[in-house]
């Protein structure tokens, strides 16, 4: 066993136990934050010295390479800036402010676990660990709509973790092994001249795996939970769900169909099941966003159709796949919290998330609303921004593989998003203001703006900086 393999995670777990003890004995609660944003230095820094390792430890269970290393950085970025982002927003709970970035940093670990797992079961473990975490911090707002989202994400999360759990058995039981590389060896052998649909029990074990992963990345038909969670959830965390989450789940998901079951004589058939999900989740998505007028409930819907973009990639079965949907997720990341910050600064001054009420939002805060304005035209994929980028690689990925018509649905989804994203821009800069009271923001609100707009623009205009980093991570991988 190889301890120094888990050092970020290790690390993270005891800067979040410090974060627990400390709120024992100061008053100063700020201190948590700094405490909280300053500890993740540790791990990034034990992930930078683990860059180009290639092992696997504790019986296969851990596999760390540069493709796990990727997701952590993504990872530990997404924490540091949703808890900058959180200094003004937990005085809403200022009791439970050291609960609060404790649990925000172990979900931090579990997410990170899962994205270096190689074993069925430390894949099911790591994604509870995770998720237990988000439950409460789902419902740490304590009114009803954050007490009814809690306990509907905490039921249908459990009902997917069965889900999950069910599918792995199926597979466990027709491979005889929850490793993925030996499971990759089984099924070879088995299927080795045919086809997926020649062996239904292995092709259910499979659909019931992509039905518990589809609950984490929000793909329909598993994203029922999205629109009252988002809505419920702290803002903070909604933004942790809709990006982290993400993430860790389309992590999750390259390594168990690329390394157990990427051989060629299956790897079209679930291509194949996730392009129609692909397809079906962003046009549902895009659709039903446009009826919203709460702005977290637009975004929980905005996520599901991203979900079906990344998909695309996914359906692409390629290494320019591969390596597209990394560079997605990353340019999502950014974009999303860009939006979800000033979303965040603009409700704790006005207290509301109504659409309506960010009526003339650009007078009352001009550089807020821009960065706002400027998130949501990535989130469409208008250049300069990242967005245009992210799925000029994604889409191109899935042509070279005759995936034309998937991408014409892509296509034509987000000139349909254009139409809702669109909308709350020009309520922002034409719509009469409803106060002349400025929104305030504070330091910490601003570093975390300036960074996440900042990378919309520069990875937009100069891609090869995280492109060359996600082409790397998936040469190591199967």
């Amino acid at each position: 066993m190889n301890f120094w393999l888990l050092s970020p995670e290790l690390s993270l777990c005891g800067i979040a136990l410090a974060v627990v003890l400390l709120d024992l004995v100061i008053e100063q609660k700020k201190v948590l934050a700094v405490i909280s944003v300053f500890g993740l230095i540790i791990p990034i820094a034990f992930t930078i010295a683990l860059w180009g390792e290639q092992q696997a430890s504790f019986s296969g269970m851990l596999v760390v390479d540069n493709f796990s290393l990727f997701f952590k950085f993504l990872i530990l970025g997404i924490s540091a800036l949703v808890i900058i982002s959180s200094v003004d927003y937990v005085k809403k709970f200022a009791r439970f402010q050291g609960e609060y970035y404790a649990l925000i940093l172990f979900s931090t670990g579990g997410l990170m676990l899962m994205c270096s797992t190689g074993e069925l079961i430390s894949i099911y473990i790591a994604l509870e660990l995770a998720s237990i975490s988000l439950y409460a911090l789902v419902s740490f707002l304590k009114d009803p709509k954050s007490s009814e989202a809690g306990l509907k994400y905490m039921i249908l999360g459990a009902i997917s973790s069965a889900v999950l759990l069910l599918g792995m058995a199926f597979v466990f039981g027709i491979t005889g092994s929850t490793h993925l590389d030996q499971i990759a060896d089984k099924v070879s052998a088995l299927v080795s001249g045919g086809q997926l649909w020649d062996y239904p029990a292995l092709l259910f074990g499979i659909v019931l795996m992509v039905a518990g992963f589809g609950f984490k990345i929000a793909s329909v038909p598993f994203q029922m939970w999205v629109p009252d969670v988002y809505e419920g959830a702290p803002t903070p965390i909604t933004a942790f769900l809709s990006v982290a989450s993400k993430a860790a789940g389309f992590a999750v998901i390259l390594r168990v169909f690329y390394t157990a079951f990427g051989i060629e004589a299956i790897s079209a058939d679930w291509g194949m099941i996730f392009a129609v999900l692909g397809a079906i989740s962003m046009t549902l998505g895009n659709v039903v966003a446009i009826a919203q007028t709460n702005i977290k409930r637009m975004l929980g819907y905005s996520s599901i159709a991203h979900a079906g973009y990344i998909m695309v990639g996914l359906a692409a079965v390629s290494t320019l796949g591969k390596s597209g949907v990394l560079f997605f997720l990353a340019g999502y990341a950014l974009a999303n919290l860009g939006a979800f910050i000033a979303i965040i600064a603009i409700s704790n001054k006005t207290g509301s998330d109504e659409i309506s009420d960010y009526s003339g939002m650009s007078r009352r805060s001009p550089v807020i609303s821009f960065i706002l304005a400027f998130c949501l035209i990535s989130l469409i994929g208008i250049p300069p921004t990242v967005g245009f980028m992210a799925k000029f690689y994604i889409f191109n990925a899935a042509i070279q593989q005759d995936l034309l018509w998937l991408v014409i649905i892509a296509v034509l989804n987000s000139t349909i998003s254009a139409y809702y994203y669109l909308r709350v821009v020009k309520i922002i800069y034409i719509g009469e203001p409803l106060s002349d009271e400025p929104i305030p923001s504070s330091i910490p609100m601003r570093v975390s703006l300036a960074i996440t707009s900042i990378g919309v623009l520069v990875l937009g205009i100069y891609p090869w900086i995280v492109l060359r980093l996600a082409e790397t991570a998936v040469v190591t991988f199967p």
